[in-house]
């Protein structure tokens, strides 16, 4: 059973998750002007993942301090949202067959660049406190974790791109962000099932 944090550790850990929700919600409008403007469907993909982090940073930030029950409860609700950007890549996929479109090699890779700088920020910042208070901060944790390799991910697609002029790594790099979070929900919904009360 996770151990209760003590207050002083409690406070610091809602201050770490509130930088994080807004430095995401920062990069998230960063990203998605940049995805709109260079029709990237990996860019928009992560860009989504920007706005579903701060949106699950907050509502791990309301969940400080509830029942297990109750986080058991957020967590699975968590696990719902980490779903958010593999929709949004299925939509930009159909759009992006309906109308293909490369995009600028330089800016996919740069935009790439500044998002892992933000999620190996964010990851760092949350590692200490990934084990504490069960599958909400896992949650966090494994989001900013998760992006990191993915903007890893944009950064080569964007190599590729200015070699090969082919749309297709922009678009295989977004159906593996997609991936990524679907398993990334799958272990948040599987710590919240552990975290939940037992049954009278």
């Amino acid at each position: 059973m996770t151990a209760k944090p003590n207050p002083t550790l409690r406070g610091a850990l809602g201050r770490a998750i509130l930088i994080v929700a807004l430095a995401n919600l920062a990069y998230f409008g960063v990203e998605f002007t940049v995805a709109l403007r260079i029709e990237s469907a990996s860019l928009l993909a992560d860009a989504a993942d920007f706005l579903e982090d701060a949106a699950v940073n907050l509502l791990i930030l309301l969940g400080l301090g509830w029942s297990a029950r109750n986080r058991a409860r957020l967590g699975r609700l968590l696990a719902l949202v980490l779903l958010a950007p593999a929709l949004a890549f299925l939509w930009t996929l159909w759009r992006k067959l309906q109308a293909p479109v490369v995009p600028a090699a330089d800016l996919l890779s740069l935009t790439g660049l500044g998002a892992l700088a933000v999620n190996l920020s964010c990851a760092f910042l949350l590692a200490r406190y990934r084990n504490h208070e069960g599958g909400l901060t896992r949650a966090a944790f494994l989001s900013a974790r998760n992006d990191a390799i993915a903007n890893v991910g944009i950064i080569l697609a964007g190599g590729v791109t200015l070699l090969t002029r082919s749309l297709w790594p922009d678009v295989l790099v977004g159906g593996a962000i997609a991936w990524m979070n679907i398993d990334a929900a799958r272990e948040v919904l599987a710590a919240a099932r552990g975290e939940s009360d037992p049954q009278p």
